[in-house]
């Protein structure tokens, strides 16, 4: 399966990975445009064209590159987000997080595999095909810049955009494992919500009040605590709408790595004892809800007091089948139940996206399992996600047949120091995109 890889590939993909479009930092505002740029520099070169839209103060990258023997062809949708995570805990990162390095077979940077160095293959086999004159569909470029702080300007466009496509194709997710590529078929929605708490004017001493004033702390944790999972389940308020997953989705599973050694592979510990058992069904399947940060109080200094203000950050990945609003009112009203009298409780929704689902039975995905088969040689399994990416929802709502697949492995740091994509798989996925484009002109 190893292939060789140009080097002007690598050096080229290295201009996008060194712009740190982080969108959650509003100091990196600049950046996030400059990547949207690079992205349509690259389209037009490919003999296309393409600008950079803002929609909602955000920028879209939006281009078009035309079939090359003109007159009726399919059209196909390309997405792929431009922004990422940001890199910290700087410390842990081996080399720098914006500064392309390779070690031992592998490219390392932030976004190097979540989504830049993804997006960057279907774009590298459209510009391919272009260059030999055998681009044999209309190519549709729509990219976004906040998909990473779940914004929605992609689909907002999707919305209000008539003309539509024939396919969409997306590189964004990973693979089962090395040698075995996947089609998700289905992803999970997301709710983040920013709690805060307040209970006083200002810090107290904790010996004179310690006992008789309420401590922000304790009312936001004892808040959350009814809402995390017991045994991987969450509470059944929280689970309305789940839509079980088929007998035959549940023996492909069973093909799967085993989930204890995919947590293991990720460094993580498993939540009780059926957690490794019930991975794919968990992450797959069923809603989860997270506590991504908690702050209040001073938990390096030494500070006998009663904190009165206390926030946290909490999101539930909602699992196929779910309602957004629904689950969004059910969670709202469980954290105001949990709530302490007397304190003052602000529950503010950062962002929403609803689950989405992929019909496997449509044509271009069956022809694009054909096409990766021959290039990789091992059909994709059809799986599901258990992230979130808001435009699969609409593009099932505007009828566009969609294949979401990727190529890198599931330990490649995506979201984590020392991000990385195995240098192989940069020449395979292009050859897989140019394959699926190829079998994608004759819908």
């Amino acid at each position: 399966m190893a292939a060789v890889v140009d080097s002007a590939w690598i050096d080229e993909l290295s201009e996008l990975l060194r712009i740190p479009s982080v969108s959650a930092d509003s100091a990196h505002k600049d950046d996030v445009q400059r990547a949207a740029e690079w992205v349509c520099a690259f389209v037009r070169e490919a003999g296309g064209e393409a600008d950079v839209v803002m929609q909602n103060g955000r920028p879209l990258a939006l281009g078009e590159v035309p079939a090359s023997k003109g007159g009726a062809a399919p059209t196909v949708l390309v997405y792929g987000h431009f922004d990422v995570q940001p890199p910290a805990p700087l410390e842990l990162w081996e080399s720098p997080p914006f500064e392309p390095t390779i070690r031992d077979g592998q490219l390392f940077a932030r976004g190097v595999a979540d989504d830049k160095g993804n997006l960057y293959m279907i774009l590298k086999a459209v510009a391919e095909l272009a260059a030999a004159g055998s681009l044999p569909v209309n190519v549709r470029v729509a990219c976004d810049g906040e998909e990473e702080i779940g914004g929605h300007s992609i689909v907002d466009f999707l919305g209000a955009d008539e003309r539509g496509a024939d396919a969409c194709l997306i590189y964004d997710g990973t693979m089962v494992a090395p040698g075995r590529p996947a089609f998700n078929v289905a992803t999970r929605g997301l709710l983040y919500f920013h709690v805060r708490v307040r209970t006083g004017e200002r810090d107290m001493h904790s010996g004179l009040y310690g006992g008789a004033a309420l401590n922000a702390l304790h009312v936001l944790t004892r808040m959350l605590a009814p809402l995390l999972a017991e045994d991987g389940r969450l509470a059944e308020p929280l689970r309305a709408g789940v839509a079980a997953p088929t007998k035959e989705e549940l023996e492909g599973w069973a093909a799967l790595p085993p989930g204890a050694g995919e947590l293991a592979n990720a460094g993580g510990r498993p939540m009780d004892e059926r957690a490794a058992e019930e991975f794919y069904v968990r992450t797959f399947a069923e809603p989860s809800l997270d506590v991504n940060g908690i702050a209040g109080g001073s938990p390096q200094l030494v500070k006998t007091v009663l904190p009165v203000e206390a926030e946290a950050n909490v999101s539930i990945r909602l699992a196929p089948g779910q309602q957004v609003e629904e689950i969004r009112d059910v969670l709202e009203q469980l954290l105001r139940e949990s709530a302490a009298p007397g304190a003052d409780v602000e529950i503010e929704l950062a962002s929403a996206a609803p689950p989405g689902l992929v019909d496997p039975s449509s044509a271009p995905l069956q022809l694009a399992l054909d096409a990766v088969e021959r290039v990789v040689g091992a059909r994709p399994l059809l799986t599901r996600s258990g992230g979130t990416l808001p435009i699969v929802a609409a593009l099932a709502e505007k009828g566009i047949p969609t294949v979401l697949t990727a190529f890198n492995l599931p330990d490649c740091g995506a979201h984590a120091p020392n991000e990385r994509l195995p240098l192989e798989y940069l020449p395979l996925g292009v050859a897989a995109a140019r394959e699926i484009l190829a079998a994608w002109g004759r819908l």
